[in-house]
């Protein structure tokens, strides 16, 4: 069993920064990929950045240029390092750790508002 522990979400002024950390308990040693998402109040969730077992990364349009995913293997935290923030990014943010035989867990979400 493994559980995700976030962190790191607040209030933040837009163009300010924050960095979002997600804790691992459990074994991971079958992770094949790692992600965090957003959901925005009336909208669906999606996928914002995505870091693969082999170090390949994807990030939504939107975030290209000012958000970085990475991990910490030694912690077992993936963070999402987020820059030049706007009041479009302002949702939950969820962090997604799938793994090879157990599937896909995710964390509780933490909140992030960027205000104008």
């Amino acid at each position: 069993q493994v559980r995700l522990m976030e962190s790191g979400g607040g209030l933040v002024q837009a163009g300010g920064s924050l960095r979002l950390s997600c804790t691992a308990s459990g074994r991971i040693d079958s992770t094949l990929y790692m992600a965090w998402h957003r959901q925005a109040p009336g909208k669906q969730r999606e996928l914002v950045a995505g870091l693969s077992k082999y170090a390949n990364t994807n990030y939504a349009d939107s975030v290209k240029g000012r958000f970085t995913i990475s991990v910490d293997k030694t912690k077992k935290t993936v963070y999402l390092q987020m820059n030049s923030l706007k009041p479009k990014d302002t949702g939950v943010y969820y962090c997604q750790w799938a793994l090879r035989d157990e599937g896909d867990y995710w964390g509780q979400g933490t909140q992030v508002t960027v205000s104008s």
